[in-house]
């Protein structure tokens, strides 16, 4: 495979990491994982963070053939459609989206004509599935657990993780999103533990521990070696047993139910209502049930 460049771009708002993978010298390229901003007091999108992935590409001629998500995000909205029809690029996500949309179809109370069948997108991704995007070769790895449709793009010597795999010095990806599994991502995280120690790994988010500068970039070998919460020698139990115990801890992400609902259908914004309005749904204690008049109930 020719030689390939790879250029972060991090939402300091979602800590998110986007990256364009490009071969500079045929101008063919991918898009991994963008973020359309949202504010959600002011119920707003915009384009900051999209614009610099935009001006970046157009900058140096690039030939964008896909948006690659490597999941469901429930941190962030997708500018993957804004990117379609910017650049005329197909989206692409692991085909295991069936799943998820199932369940949030009924979570949201969709549409009854809301297809749970990944038509929304472009293209379906298996495991082991090899991507052509010009002189780019793109492997599909399935890396559930965080989510089941998780899936992790090996491009040459990198290996794109989303939100399995973060730096050596953080960890992993939480699995108490509906339909994650502690256990999956154990074994998903030892399928990308038996690349090459010099793997390159690019993660999709940076939370920064300790105040330390933003990161983007670790190895398979430093992952083995060092990652706290699941290296080398960390047992499946193991794993599980903190994994579930650290996610009872964790709040729900800021954006979660604006950013599932436009995720699940490729970035999509829903369709305006017969007032011209857009609006999203937000389910009111879902995650944590309460009374008819705001009042939590016991858990069983």
């Amino acid at each position: 495979m020719s030689s390939f460049h790879v250029e972060p771009f991090f939402d300091p708002a979602t800590f998110t990491l986007t990256f364009v993978v490009a071969d500079l010298a045929t101008k063919d390229a991918v898009v991994i994982d963008p973020v359309l901003d949202y504010d959600p007091a002011s119920g707003t999108t915009s384009t900051t963070a999209v614009e610099q992935v935009s001006a970046y590409l157009r900058g140096n001629g690039l030939r964008v053939h896909y948006v690659l998500e490597t999941h469901a995000h429930a941190d962030h909205l997708s500018a993957s459609q804004l990117l379609r029809r910017r650049f005329e690029a197909q989206i692409a996500i692991g085909a295991r989206i069936r799943e998820v949309q199932e369940t949030f179809k009924g979570l949201f109370d969709l549409a009854a004509g809301f297809a749970t069948d990944g038509s929304q997108f472009d293209r379906l991704l298996a495991d082991g599935e090899v991507v052509r995007a010009g002189a780019l070769a793109i492997e599909v790895i399935a890396t559930p657990g965080h989510t089941p449709a998780c899936v992790s793009f090996k491009i040459g010597d990198a290996v794109f993780t989303g939100d399995a795999l973060f730096t050596e010095d953080y960890g992993t990806g939480r699995c108490d999103f509906p339909r994650g599994s502690a256990a999956e991502l154990y074994d998903s995280i030892q399928k990308l533990y038996r690349l090459p120690d010099a793997t390159r790994v690019f993660v999709g988010h940076d939370y920064q521990p300790g105040g330390r500068a933003v990161r983007w970039q670790t190895t398979i070998g430093a992952s083995k070696a060092e990652n706290p919460q699941l290296n080398a020698r960390t047992s499946r139990d193991e794993f599980v047993r903190m994994r579930q115990a650290r996610d009872a801890t964790l709040a729900a992400p800021r954006l979660l139910f604006p950013s599932v609902q436009v995720n699940v259908d490729a970035g999509r914004l829903p369709a305006p209502h017969a007032n011209g309005h857009r609006y999203l749904v937000i389910p009111l204690n879902v995650l944590r049930p309460a009374s008819d008049v705001g009042e939590p109930l016991a858990r069983t």
